[in-house]
């Protein structure tokens, strides 16, 4: 995650590790003063971006945006040096997991996570090979034929997951997907996605309010502040590869959770 100058030109915006990038970025659904407006690119160098800020701040207006799912009134959003989402090679691709798991009541647990690939037309012994695999690493392999309504709202949210998976993203786009979830329930979830990032080998961007998620999961945290949407501070997260509970209470890891809430305060308080 790199800030970039104004006046450069689009194209000086990406390199060949660049996921995607953004230049002066806008929304026409926010007032004029609460625009994200800040020039943003993420690198593969980084692969987990955590984006935290206070209320109002445009971070999951500008995860939207990034995923394709709203359009910015100003500025451009690059993703793999293209305006298209996915590659030109086809190679690439991003999915996104929501707030809320937003599973289909009538289809079973196998039905909803195959919903993209059965959109996408992808081979039915192809999809459901996926589908098993998928369920499979968020742990839900016994229950790819329960219905939504017997799960718990934290095997709903694997569920969720395990969907967005399901397509073999390049680039996963997480907003805020595990805050109504209790706490033991979120860190476990937490650790699986820490796992997942490790045995898939793609980049992910995280919306999220909690400080100690934020240093649990990601190797850098990008801080936004509100009135005008804007990026404030970028810390990179020297942590261990392999995360638990020991690094949970570290010194470094207290360390970083202190200097996240100094700065979120300041943001929220309006000193930036």
């Amino acid at each position: 995650f790199a800030f970039e100058h104004p006046d450069f030109p689009y194209p000086e915006l990406c390199t060949d590790a660049t996921v995607f990038s953004a230049q002066a970025l806008g929304h026409p659904l926010l007032p004029a003063r609460r625009c994200v407006h800040n020039d943003v690119s993420l690198s593969s160098s980084a692969p987990v971006l955590l984006v935290s800020g206070s209320n109002m701040s445009g971070k999951s207006t500008l995860l939207r945006m990034f995923a394709g799912l709203d359009s910015p009134s100003a500025g451009r959003i690059l993703w793999w040096g293209s305006e298209k989402h996915d590659s030109a090679e086809g190679q690439k691709s991003l999915s996104m997991v929501f707030q809320e798991p937003t599973l289909m009541p009538w289809a079973r647990v196998r039905a909803n996570t195959r919903l993209p690939l059965d959109l996408r037309k992808t081979p039915r012994a192809e999809a459901d090979a996926r589908v098993t695999a998928v369920l499979g690493m968020v742990g839900l392999e016994s229950f790819a034929h329960a219905w939504p309504r017997e799960l718990s709202g934290g095997m709903q949210m694997r569920v969720s997951l395990a969907r967005a998976l399901a397509t073999h993203p390049s680039l996963l786009l997480l907003d805020e997907p595990f805050g109504a979830l209790d706490e033991f329930t979120r860190n476990k979830l937490d650790s699986d996605v820490r796992q997942l990032w490790a045995q898939q080998a793609m980049t992910v961007a995280f919306v999220t309010h909690s400080i100690y998620e934020a240093v649990f999961l990601s190797t850098r945290v990008v801080v936004m502040a509100a009135r005008p949407g804007r990026v404030v501070a970028d810390i990179a997260i020297a942590g261990p590869a392999e995360r638990d509970d020991d690094w949970r209470v570290s010194a470094p890891f207290l360390n970083y959770c202190r200097q996240l809430s100094e700065l979120l305060t300041a943001a929220a308080q309006g000193r930036f």
